[in-house]
């Protein structure tokens, strides 16, 4: 009956010491933080491209529409 406690025991308290052991003793605690910070950046610079080609598009056809919009204003007799 004591061999069995003592048993249990250890294999507990092994078991334990060695969770604790890989949660705090690796080298990969930050590699989420990193990683979510490059994800980050790479969304916000493509965010900012988008943008700016967006804002491109919208500034050429603009142009594009009044050109057209003269012109057919300016064709009457």
């Amino acid at each position: 009956m004591f061999s069995d406690l003592a048993l249990i025991t250890y294999v507990l308290a092994h078991s334990a010491g060695r969770r604790i052991r890989e949660r705090f003793g690796s080298d990969d605690r930050g590699e989420g933080v990193i990683s979510t910070a490059i994800a980050v950046l790479i969304v916000a610079f493509l965010g900012a491209a988008m943008y700016v080609i967006f804002t491109q598009i919208l500034n050429s056809s603009g142009s594009k529409a009044s050109t057209q919009v003269n012109n057919i204003g300016g064709d009457g007799p």
